[in-house]
């Protein structure tokens, strides 16, 4: 996952993961580690650095199928080990899409 700007809105991270926006902000209330800027008016934009903390639980959540304290335990117990595996699960999912896009214009 390419992240090139300083803030996402929590639409733009919502859509990177296909999940609600109401999900993100539960998230945030669960993992302490997500702490995205808000706004006078409360909107809420994320940093890379959350995005890649949010890649994590989705991970241990969506994909491995982690219970959200199971998460919040792993999380805390080895970061650095699923900050890898995240970054690895996004590059193939970037490599799908360019894939897809390639089949397609055959």
């Amino acid at each position: 996952m390419q992240l090139d700007k300083p803030y996402y809105s929590i639409s733009e991270t919502a859509q990177m993961f296909n999940v609600n926006t109401s999900l993100l902000r539960y998230w945030e209330k669960e993992f302490t580690q997500i702490k995205p800027f808000k706004n006078k008016k409360g909107d809420r934009y994320f940093t890379p650095k959350d995005i890649e903390i949010i890649q994590i639980i989705y991970n241990l959540t969506k994909i491995q199928g982690y219970t959200l304290q199971g998460a919040k335990d792993e999380l805390k117990r080895a970061y650095g080990k699923h900050a890898s595996q995240a970054q690895a699960v996004a590059t193939l999912r970037e490599i799908r899409e360019k894939l897809i896009a390639i089949r397609d214009s055959l």
